[in-house]
């Protein structure tokens, strides 16, 4: 009987493991991302969505764009400087990080460099002691709120100092003042190179392979901005649009800092890319990017536009909004800022899509697995996602208003993919009660359709009809633009 009762409990005890063992196997699990991948730094760029760009220094107080060299440094006299006026001007914007630029072609440094004396040490401003590096970064420290992250612009071409045009001179000079930069004020998050130089500047070569690795050495967290990346690419333009058409990934081999020729293929990226390099679409506030008493800056609905084009087109908008001669953002700047961000929380805080129901083709694991439709509705745009079964079929998802005689009023669909599984939609397209409304291409981490005019409709159907890979769809909102008057 005592052997009877033992085998009876093994049994039961090697089915109990059994079914132990198979509870986890039946959990679906998430499809394989589709390569290239952001890494952690440019996930989180892409998340930013709008950035500051501040172009400050000597052109401030000559109403020039581009300095000569040949100013004096005494000009440089900003007597209410107020770098916390410009965070907190970021921070009520909405804006997560800055950029100032330390240096730009005229070659006058922002910061007292010990390696030339073309800076704020021989200027009045603060009698030849201030740093607005310094303050600039102190000032993104204790009044950002811990939202707000800082970065620097360090121009190549100096049109002032006499190594330039001479390789190995102004390549060790240029490194030493990289240095300066990312060991003496801390964390940068992102550092800005470009390849612009004038028809009349001397033939120099940039060696910006070890640019990059004495940054990666010194700052191993930071995203590097140019022309061709490594962390992020210029957008081809700027006026802050992206193409319609737009990839995240890129042949980096294909890219050449300086290169004009390549302008469309930034502009639009390539899908059989092989490094994953978003675009950056730059633009300022006004006319100019420096300060200007007789400029204005740009209207709402130019703000607003550039917004669909860039932030709508998978790419971040940065946004340069040059301080005055007084040292301080100027006021008519300030009111534009405040109605930009107005605009955009009004247009994108309401998503009707959540008092709604969500249908699907199909779902990886069936219901109850994981990748639901009800994971396009929740706050997570990164790692919650829709997604279909592993077949060929066409594959939609549909957004239905549950009383049908009431229906619901927008005019800009909204959809994201899960990035962080790469970027695999190819060609979309929307119905809004049977009848299309966009032939669309990308989508990436946000893409989002302003229409034509505000639709009144009970259901709305967004197809795939082409990707790499599953398709996997992150986020979708429907929302009200008012401000749009096409």
């Amino acid at each position: 009987m005592a052997k009877f009762w033992y085998l009876v409990c093994m049994i039961t005890f090697l089915e109990l493991s059994k079914l132990a063992i198979s509870r986890p196997e039946q959990v679906p699990t998430p499809p394989l991302p589709v390569l290239p991948l952001p890494t952690f730094s440019q996930l989180k760029w892409q998340q930013r969505e709008l950035i500051m760009f501040l172009h400050f220094g000597v052109n401030t107080f000559t109403d020039s764009e581009r300095g000569t060299g040949k100013e004096n440094p005494s000009i440089f006299n900003p007597v209410g400087l107020d770098t916390k006026q410009w965070v907190t001007v970021a921070a009520e914007a909405g804006i997560s990080l800055m950029i100032l630029t330390a240096k730009h072609h005229d070659g006058f440094c922002l910061w007292p460099s010990k390696y030339t004396d073309h800076s704020v040490i021989s200027s009045p401003w603060r009698n030849g002691h201030g740093d607005v590096v310094q303050e600039f970064i102190d000032a993104v420290k204790t009044h950002g709120g811990g939202g707000i992250d800082a970065g620097l612009y360090l121009s190549p071409w100096d049109r002032h100092d006499k190594r330039y045009g001479h390789d190995l001179q102004y390549n060790e000079y240029y490194l030493a003042q990289l240095q300066e930069l990312l060991t003496k004020y801390g964390s940068v998050k992102e550092i800005w190179f470009d390849g612009f130089k004038g028809n009349e500047a001397r033939n120099m070569s940039y060696y910006f392979s070890d640019w990059f690795a004495m940054v990666r050495e010194l700052q191993s967290s930071i995203n590097i901005f140019s022309d061709a990346g490594p962390d992020v690419r210029w957008v081809g333009n700027e006026k802050g649009s992206a193409g319609n058409t737009s990839w995240s990934t890129i042949n980096s081999t294909l890219l050449s800092i300086g290169n004009l020729s390549v302008l469309d293929y930034l502009n639009t990226g390539d899908p059989k890319g092989t490094n994953w390099l978003p675009a950056e679409c730059d633009v300022s506030i006004r006319e100019g990017w420096f300060w200007h008493k007789s400029q204005s800056p740009k209207m709402l609905s130019q703000l607003l536009d550039i917004y669909y084009k860039s932030v709508g087109r998978n790419c971040v908008m940065l946004l340069n909004v040059p301080p005055n001669s007084t040292g301080l953002i100027s006021e008519s700047d300030i009111h534009r800022l405040k109605e930009f961000r107005t605009a955009i929380d009004t247009i994108f805080s309401t998503n009707l899509a959540e008092k709604c129901t969500v249908k699907v083709s199909n779902q990886r694991g069936g219901k109850g697995g994981g990748f639901g439709p009800e994971n396009v509705l929740d706050n997570d745009h990164v790692w919650t996602y829709w997604s279909p079964k592993e077949n060929k079929n066409e594959h939609w998802i549909e957004i239905k208003v549950p009383n049908a005689e009431e229906g619901m009023k927008f005019n800009v669909v909204r959809i994201q993919e899960p990035i962080g599984l790469g970027q695999r939609i190819i060609k979309h397209e929307i119905y809004v009660d049977g009848k299309k409304v966009v032939q669309g291409t990308t989508v990436g981490y946000k893409r989002l359709h302003r229409l034509e005019k505000v639709l009144h409709c009970r259901a709305v159907r967004i197809i795939v009809k082409e990707s790499k890979g599953l398709p996997l769809i992150s986020s979708i909102g429907l929302h009200l633009d008012t401000y749009w008057k096409p």
